[in-house]
């Protein structure tokens, strides 16, 4: 029996997870070197587990109330620029840094973010000219920042570059606001549907769960897109919410998403089920404080905030033993 349970765990894990690829890398004074799993190079797990469970302390306050939605924006009172890359600063104290690229070429760029943990975060940064925002989702500290574009292969230059010395007005502030990995605005779908879904709820408990139970419900697992998937991938959420179907980014992004959009402090996370990529999200209450990858008390146990493989599998007993034991996952980045 055991042995079967085993076999059924093992199975739905890898029909629910994803290999996508997170850039992976070393650094030097010039040129970085940065190696894709789409280029046939060694995946992430090459790099090792990095365990950060036991750097996520009990928070003593609450997170702030906002009359309106907390969003990004790049007032250019502290900047580094150069003719090539622009570096905002103005609001890392809020938990975020923005980036514009400032030359009118098709460029492969890339960001890397190195806090300090030491874990280097690897971004892709558009062509186009646009501000893109990137998480300070570290702690307070130092931050290497690293404007990086291509040459060949898989070197990378570095056109700008700033340490900055991050202090939080808040330790929630990375996980309230938009950023590359969970993009939304005031007027997304998505934030419309989670306040449609909220707004005779009264808890936070209760509105986690409300909109947990949507997410698992209107969302299929994308097995064609989880085939076909390239590195650099970033969830649109309305679209997600549109097509009712994504891989396992899709489904903690969106959430994540409705969650920071209704006041309440959200994490996505990146890191390991198993010997896979996954991700997943870690959710905060008044109540219980940091709910690390859980969602809701049946009476017994916790349950573990895995929205992909409650949907995919539908929440059958199997599933719902192996994500509720936090051991079965090993978080590498927050986002």
């Amino acid at each position: 029996m055991k042995k079967n349970l085993k076999i059924t765990i093992m199975l739905a894990i890898l029909a629910s997870a994803m290999l996508f690829g997170l850039l992976t890398g070393c650094a030097s004074q010039e040129i970085i070197e940065i190696h894709d799993p789409a280029d046939g190079l060694p995946a992430p797990l090459e790099y090792g587990y990095i365990d950060i469970s036991l750097e996520m302390v009990p928070l003593t306050a609450s997170p702030p109330m906002f009359a309106t939605l907390p969003m990004p924006s790049a007032p250019g009172t502290k900047t580094q620029k150069n003719d090539k890359s622009l570096i905002d600063m103005s609001n890392s104290k809020d938990g975020y840094i923005m980036i514009r690229y400032l030359v009118n070429a098709n460029k492969q760029l890339r960001v890397q973010i190195t806090g300090p943990s030491g874990e280097a975060y690897k971004y892709t940064l558009k062509s186009n000219g646009d501000f893109e925002v990137f998480p300070l989702s570290d702690g307070n500290g130092k931050y290497d920042v690293k404007v990086l574009e291509h040459v060949s292969g898989s070197k990378y230059s570095v056109i700008g570059s700033v340490v900055v010395d991050v202090k939080l007005d808040d330790e929630f502030a990375p996980f309230i606001r938009p950023n590359q990995y969970v993009n939304y605005k005031d007027d997304s779908k998505a934030v419309k549907k989670a306040e449609e879904l909220v707004k005779d709820l009264k808890t936070p408990i209760e509105q986690i769960a409300s909109i947990y139970e949507f997410v698992i419900n209107h969302l299929s697992y994308d097995k064609e897109l989880a085939q076909s998937v390239q590195s650099g991938y970033l969830p649109d959420i309305d679209k997600v919410l549109d097509r009712g179907k994504g891989i396992c980014f899709d489904y903690a992004a969106l959430m994540t998403a409705m969650l920071r959009s209704q006041g309440i402090p959200c994490k996505l996370v990146i890191g390991y089920t198993g010997d896979l990529y996954h991700a997943w999200i870690n959710a905060y209450s008044e109540e219980n404080g940091w709910m690390d990858a859980i969602i809701y008390f049946d009476g017994k146990n916790w349950r573990l905030m895995d929205p992909t493989f409650a949907s995919g599998n539908n929440s059958n007993d199997a599933i719902m033993q192996y994500i509720g034991k936090g051991e079965n996952y090993r978080a590498k980045y927050l986002y």
